[in-house]
């Protein structure tokens, strides 16, 4: 995973590309139009149920999808209930990273991995904290948005022959449960970077310890490799940085209404093309994407000082992560 070279093209992502984007985009357009843009970007996060997955056929997904939406929108309750307590929070993060790591690996349910549940738990504690909405209202809107998502995914089934696909068993979709050593390594790995990042984030900032404990998931990734994990390190703290001025220039534009639909539609996109071919830019994209989306939830857009601290927060959970690839075992080949 050179930061100069893109890996190996792994088939067109366009069709997944496309859903994430429409998932991301059309509810924040919707609900901009009727005057609830709020509401519009929580259920705009539900677009992270499409990126589940994405390799599957389209009628294995609209078996699987659903028990994914149900894990997220269970993650965003629980996210609400811990708003505002920091020391719930933290407890929670560390939950949700451990048994939703347990879940992805054990099951074999591939890439993204466990990043998103922690992200979405983080992400509704703090956004229902600062009281722009009530935790009721956020998980309903959040769930229409994975509703809506899940529509979105498995509208290629009006096309007959896409039908005329007979769907695989669940037990063979996501098999398991079932850990090899690789797979408790990455476990045991999720669950220290977890409980450390939450320990770091309650000395800075409580309220920042989700995505320090983010940043060092999603360097873990499904790798049990350590070289990989010093890769994705370099990748996420460089995208990180990168990123961070994307979303600069972005502020400087004042990004108003269905602009803002547009730009995360674009940006959903983007990050989907190149993701499994270079992870920094795709961490470049992404950074934005979600710096975006908090902002406008909260009404902070352009708050150049957040940003800041989410680059602080990657590279310590970026560097928690890596170092945790010390527990793979040298390679002997």
């Amino acid at each position: 995973m050179s930061l100069f070279a893109f890996a190996p093209s792994r088939g067109p992502r366009w069709q997944l590309g496309l859903q994430a984007a429409l998932g991301i985009s059309i509810p924040v357009a919707v609900m901009t139009l009727v005057g609830l843009p709020t509401l519009g970007f929580i259920a705009g996060a539900g677009a992270f149920t499409v990126l589940f997955f994405g390799a599957s056929p389209v009628v294995d997904r609209a078996r699987a999808l659903p028990l994914i939406a149900a894990a997220l929108v269970a993650c965003a309750a629980l996210g609400t209930i811990a708003g505002g307590d920091h020391w719930l929070s933290g407890i929670g993060t560390i939950v949700i990273a451990v048994v939703t790591a347990g879940l992805c690996f054990g099951f074999r349910l591939g890439p993204p991995g466990p990043i998103f549940f922690v992200l979405v738990f983080g992400l509704s504690a703090q956004i229902t904290s600062t009281g722009a909405i009530s935790p009721l209202a956020y998980v309903a809107a959040f769930a229409g948005g994975c509703a809506f998502s899940y529509l979105v995914a498995i509208t290629p089934l009006l096309i007959p022959r896409v039908r005329a696909h007979g769907p695989r068993p669940l037990s063979q979709l996501m098999p398991g449960p079932s850990f090899d050593d690789a797979s408790r390594v990455l476990v045991l790995r999720v669950s220290i970077v977890a409980v450390l990042g939450v320990l770091i984030g309650a000395f800075v900032d409580p309220s920042r310890s989700y995505w320090i404990v983010g940043a060092g998931v999603a360097v873990i990734g499904l790798a049990a490799e350590r070289r990989a994990a010093f890769q994705r390190g370099l990748h996420r703290m460089l995208g990180t940085v990168l990123g961070v001025g994307v979303y600069a220039l972005i502020a400087l534009l004042h990004p108003q209404g269905l602009w803002i639909a547009l730009l995360l539609g674009i940006l959903q996109f983007s990050v989907e093309l190149v993701v499994v071919r270079h992870y920094a830019l795709a961490l470049m994209l992404i950074t934005p994407l979600v710096l975006l989306l908090t902002g406008a939830a909260t009404g902070q857009i352009g708050a150049m000082d957040v940003a800041v601290e989410r680059v602080i927060d990657t590279v310590v959970g970026s560097a928690l992560g890596a170092a945790s690839g010390l527990l793979h075992p040298r390679r002997t080949d």
